[in-house]
């Protein structure tokens, strides 16, 4: 008997490059009668590189249905029907490396259009994704808020947020970020946190890097050129270590007064899964590799994205880095969202209780915040 196919309609608000949407078209999953995949219908985002990115990538080239312009400007009554949504809303509020303005930040409310885009088209589940900092900025009230605002969204949700760890998923990379996950409470259906699948079996930067080699004339593979003090400062830097490495000599060291990031001029230590990969930020910023004295190529970086060599990233050297380093690890994505698949399936798989760090948020503390808006609202921890 031939199964039925069901594929649900993906939009994406905040897109970037398109990390999540290709772990969305990967993800399938099918049981006695009926496989489940995703459709990539529509996407938005205000860079007109990683616009072209993600309609190369994830379009096929088109750029019809990837509409670059500012989410304000974005009527969601004219968008394209989706039965999923997925955004990474704006971060940069929330970092712990920023000054975490939350709310009080020019990003900080952008997640308010998610809940837009799910009041107008009530979609059957979201997955929407930010940083650590996203459970302390304002004092933890931001958090707090944006749960409620979207359990209580279009017809209400069934919240699953989650900090996850995506070297535990098969990521090259330590990189931990809060994905919730809503399904439509009408569905009575429960999400629940995929197992980690590699928690004890890190991929190695010099894995993902060099196994296998990345091949000759691969796109965004081009070097930086590196100037003769910052090659002097890198020959004094062990594996792992960065600019405040004790060994360096005086003359090589960096005059910085207060706060030092770590990653400055930080190497990558071969054995390890690599450090969390930025977009932002100039240079000392560019993940350095572990024996040559130079920083990673593009190419490289998005490996430790788990980007395939394949995916292309348009524009100029510097808009691409800017693209791997805001981007949805690929892989990671398509662990969570394959689980999302299953419970519409019924299929049962492994999984771990959801938990946040700084305080480990749970139900009974959560429900507190909904004394006064009952109605449609359920978050499961």
């Amino acid at each position: 008997m031939k199964k039925k196919n069901i594929k649900y309609k993906l939009a994406e608000l905040f897109s970037g490059p398109g990390g999540l949407a290709l772990g969305a078209i990967r993800s399938f999953t099918e049981n006695e009668d009926t496989v489940y995949g995703i459709e990539p219908v529509w996407a938005n985002d205000c860079d007109a590189d990683t616009c072209k990115t993600y309609a190369r990538n994830i379009h096929r080239g088109s750029e019809k249905n990837v509409v670059c312009a500012p989410i304000q400007e974005i009527d969601f009554k004219r968008v394209p029907r989706f039965d999923a949504l997925a955004f990474g809303f704006p971060c940069n509020d929330f970092s712990v490396v920023g000054e975490q303005k939350g709310f009080d930040g020019k990003f900080g409310p952008l997640y308010s259009y998610g809940v837009k885009a799910i009041n107008t088209h009530n979609p059957k589940w979201f997955i929407a994704e930010n940083v650590s900092g996203l459970q302390s900025a304002n004092g933890g009230s931001a958090f707090k808020q944006i749960l409620k605002d979207l359990g209580s969204a279009g017809r209400g949700y069934v919240l699953t947020p989650h900090l996850y760890k995506f070297e535990d998923y098969g990521v090259p990379q330590q990189r931990h970020r809060i994905v919730i996950v809503g399904i439509r409470k009408d569905l009575n259906l429960r999400f629940r946190v995929p197992t980690p699948t590699t928690k004890y079996n890190h991929m190695s930067a010099r894995e993902a890097i060099e196994n296998p080699q990345i091949p000759k004339g691969a796109q965004n593979h081009e070097l930086t050129k590196q100037s003769a003090g910052v090659i002097e400062r890198l020959k004094h830097i062990p594996a792992g270590e960065n600019a405040w490495y004790e060994g360096i000599p005086i003359h090589l060291r960096l005059n910085v007064v207060g706060a030092r990031m770590s990653q400055i001029y930080k190497r990558l230590d071969p054995q390890k899964p690599s450090y969390t990969i930025t977009g932002s930020g100039g240079g000392g910023t560019h993940v350095y590799h572990w024996s040559e004295h130079r920083a990673l190529t593009n190419r490289e970086r998005a490996r430790l994205q788990s980007f395939p060599d394949s995916f292309v990233f348009e524009g100029s050297k510097e808009s691409a880095r800017k693209q791997i380093g805001m981007a949805v690890p690929p892989v990671g994505a398509q662990i969570i969202i394959s689980a999302v698949l299953k419970t519409f399936a019924k299929i049962p798989y492994e999984s771990v209780e959801s938990k946040l760090t700084n305080g480990e948020y749970r139900a009974l503390e959560i429900s507190s915040l909904f004394d006064t808006v009952r109605v449609g609202v359920k978050v499961v921890l």
